[in-house]
């Protein structure tokens, strides 16, 4: 069968996936840019301190002082986009992604193997799921022999965030609570340190993660459009022509070695030797769980896969502007969270305190995790944040697991398990994927929000039914 009959089969599809457009397109005439949520949530965080007794000048002075509180914690989430970007784009890894366009046979099985590398990848690094998710939707759009919905491919690509991306090794959140440099001191005093024995790597986890990823690639697969009801990249007026910009020829003596491989190479020999030493003297979980070593060595294999100290600069420029939200948002972050836990008020509790009296009242086990996890949810429908809202919800919700005795560790496994729900229909992580595409939000929004309908309800039986299995262990805290 040619192409043309391909296009001109009558196949009905219709249903979850146009209510889905919908909304999307509703969502993206009303809902303001992301920062303007970030905005709202520290003056609401402002009146909820007024409102139980805070003085002004006790939520004035949070606010300021604790501004720059999590700057160290900001450049590392900025450089987890970057280095992903860095990588994705890199002539090796363009290569290997020309040659996996080519495996799958058919249109369904191409938007379903999408999600499964979109996903596999992101495990490694949320930001490099993106790119490389995208790049490979784009090489499978190119094929001559294979007519594939060019939205679905994209929705498809963006599963790598929007369904797993917490639960992988880049997961700010647990990255954080395995950080101690990274922990606020009223934190580091609830939870201690966390590596990923306790969150990532627990089997609970990692079973969650083969849930829903076996759940998205079917959703994919069988929601992908078929007949006339594709609409390929040309339909979208999408130009899928990627001719590689024109190196700038060497003018003077100077520039040798920015055209030269020896430094990255010198650069790359350095890591591998620091990493191998890591790995002989502490134990592999925390080596893995150390956010500083992780982008060290992502950010010189993208060194390394470049090639020349030149066309890694030139990835690095394209790669800045994707950073942009995180570094304009997270400092907001830090004063919500200072503003929650400093501005005490009538019988010197503060609102985390007050937040987390309420937790509490629900009591401990399936009750505890399915209301955090529809908390979270909720919340970052309006903030999405990439896990940085973790630092706004973590004291009072990790206290009030500790006073009803839930594990800590499957705590912020809870939070990351719901943290991705909110991708499925709030549009802004998939900005750097849309950059990379050439489509609009609304383009993939419905077939990301028929995933959200199925995701919902699995994530809050995951959560309630694998909270019972864990016991409750005490926080070490460090001196």
């Amino acid at each position: 069968m040619n192409t043309m009959q391909l296009k001109q089969q009558d196949v009905p599809q219709k249903g979850l996936a146009r209510l889905a457009q919908w909304l999307a397109g509703w969502t993206q005439k009303w809902f303001p840019d992301a920062y303007i949520f970030a905005l709202a949530g520290v003056v609401l965080v402002a009146v909820a301190a007024l409102a139980i007794g805070a003085s002004p000048k006790a939520i004035v002075d949070s606010f300021g002082n604790g501004f720059w509180d999590l700057t160290a914690f900001t450049l590392q989430m900025a450089m987890v986009v970057l280095t992903g970007y860095v990588v994705a784009t890199s002539p090796p890894v363009a290569r290997m992604i020309d040659r996996l366009a080519h495996i799958p046979s058919n249109a369904r099985t191409a938007v379903s193997f999408v999600a499964v590398l979109a996903m596999s990848v992101s495990f490694l690094n949320w930001g490099l799921s993106l790119i490389f998710g995208g790049l490979l939707a784009r090489a499978i759009a190119r094929r001559k022999d294979l007519v594939v919905d060019y939205r679905a491919l994209g929705a498809a690509a963006f599963m790598g965030l929007g369904a797993v991306w917490a639960l992988g090794l880049s997961s700010s959140a647990a990255q954080l609570q395995a950080t101690k440099a990274s922990i606020p001191p009223a934190l580091l005093k609830i939870t201690g340190v966390l590596d990923f024995g306790t969150t990532i790597f627990t089997w609970q986890s990692l079973l969650t993660l083969a849930v829903l990823m076996l759940l998205t690639t079917v959703i994919a697969h069988f929601s992908a459009p078929r007949g006339s009801a594709i609409r390929t990249a040309a339909d979208l007026g999408v130009d899928l022509d990627d001719r590689p910009e024109d190196s700038e020829p060497r003018s003077r003596p100077g520039e040798w070695l920015e055209y030269s491989r020896i430094l990255p190479i010198l650069a790359g020999v350095l890591t591998l030797g620091w990493l191998i030493s890591q790995v002989l003297t502490l134990p592999v979980l925390s080596v893995v769980s150390s956010l500083n070593a992780y982008l060290l060595v992502f950010l010189v294999l993208g060194l390394v896969l470049h090639g020349t100290p030149r066309k890694f600069l030139q990835a690095v420029t394209k790669a800045v502007p994707a950073t942009a939200g995180i570094l304009v948002q997270f400092p907001l972050y830090a004063a919500m969270a200072a503003i929650l836990t400093k501005a005490t008020g009538v019988g010197g509790l503060s609102v985390s305190e007050h937040l987390a009296h309420f937790f509490t009242s629900i009591g401990g086990n399936g009750g505890f995790a399915v209301i955090i996890a529809i908390y979270t949810a909720v919340l970052g429908m309006f903030v999405p944040s990439g896990g940085g809202k973790w630092l706004v919800e973590a004291p009072y919700v990790m206290q009030s697991a500790t006073d009803v005795n839930m594990n800590l560790g499957w705590t912020v496994q809870i939070y990351n398990i719901a943290e991705a729900l909110p991708n499925l229909v709030n549009p802004f992580f998939m900005l750097p994927l849309l950059a990379v595409l050439k489509l609009r939000a609304r383009d993939l929004v419905g077939f990301t929000f028929l995933q959200f309908l199925f995701h919902l309800p699995v994530v809050l039986l995951l959560v309630w039914l694998l909270g019972m299995t864990f016991q409750f262990v005490p926080p070490v805290i460090p001196n």
